[in-house]
């Protein structure tokens, strides 16, 4: 294991015995899936947010566009499922769209969706104006499912790292996309279109997002056009928690969902400390440079020798 994944892992590690020191009773199968039941549609907007990453832009319209798709989710599927799938298809296909945009006209990638999460946001309220709608029960049974021995969320959180790092790690089309944040120049040298390949980038992106805001709905039961505003930075956070780099290129997708664990239980851990939520999220932003820090230093020591 390298150290862009053993730090993760470690900070995993070291929350997990914490909050299991702090709260014995989280020591059991509905103790750790309760810890860790949130992590699933954070993991998935974090490997989104990865994507993204990965091919050297950021996107501050995550948050915004998985809660427009549990929305639609809510409020659109379970009465008409073809139109609600029809249109979570059209959420992708705006994002496709917007990654070629973003490339044939070398746009910034930052302000370009920083105004889509305005349009994301307003789509959301339109849709469902008020707290409410109802998951399909197919979605409910694949959430609150129990498999034996292991709870949901870690086989759902172990699927989604598998099934991301064949994708951005082993497939032809991962490695173009990792080769076009690493060096956008030797991707146009090969014959390859840098605007297709930033479309296919964010429209990978766009299914994970949705499907982030699917398994929100499946766990909750319900949706609300704010309900994930917050994944926005969760997501950033958990891809340089992971070891993700903004240098493009340079991504671990088995670490960003390891870091979207931590940055779950980290939570958990500063409850069961009884911080008051005010002080919660400035918490999580110190273990989040704590890890940081300790990632340059070991760096520094590995160039020293």
């Amino acid at each position: 294991m390298n150290i862009r994944l053993l730090l993760p892992v470690l900070s995993l590690a070291i929350l997990t015995a914490a909050v299991f020191w702090l709260q014995p009773r989280a020591m059991s199968y509905m103790g750790v899936n309760l810890l860790f039941n949130l992590a699933v549609p954070i993991a998935l907007a974090t490997v989104a947010q990865m994507i993204i990453i990965m091919v050297g832009d950021i996107d501050l319209s995550i948050g915004a566009f998985v809660s427009a798709a549990a929305c639609v989710t809510a409020a659109i599927m379970p009465q008409d499922p073809a139109l609600g799938w029809a249109m979570l298809a059209g959420g992708v296909a705006i994002y496709a769209l917007l990654g070629a945009l973003i490339e044939a006209r070398q746009l910034p990638a930052i302000v370009v969706t920083l105004g889509m999460s305005f349009v994301w946001s307003g789509l959301a309220v339109l849709i469902l104006p008020t707290p409410g709608g109802t998951a399909p029960e197919w979605l409910v049974a694949i959430m609150k499912s129990r498999p034996p021995g292991v709870p949901m969320a870690i086989v759902a959180s172990v699927l989604i790292s598998v099934i991301a790092h064949l994708v951005v790690m082993r497939s032809a089309l991962g490695v173009r996309l990792r080769a076009l944040g690493g060096n956008a120049r030797a991707v146009v040298r090969s014959g390859r279109s840098p605007v297709a390949m930033r479309a296919m980038a964010y429209a990978l992106a766009g299914v994970f997002a949705v499907a982030a805001g699917m398994a929100l709905v499946g766990l909750t039961t319900a949706g609300d056009a704010n309900i994930a505003l917050r994944y926005t930075l969760l997501s950033i956070a958990g891809v340089i928690l992971g070891g993700g780099e903004f240098s493009g290129g340079r991504v671990s997708a088995v670490g960003a969902v390891v870091g979207a664990l931590t940055l779950t239980l980290a939570g958990s851990f500063l409850s069961f400390l009884r911080l008051s939520p005010d002080w919660q999220i400035g918490a999580q932003g110190a273990i989040l440079i704590l890890v940081l820090a300790a990632r340059l230093v070991v760096r520094k020591k590995e160039v020293r020798a």
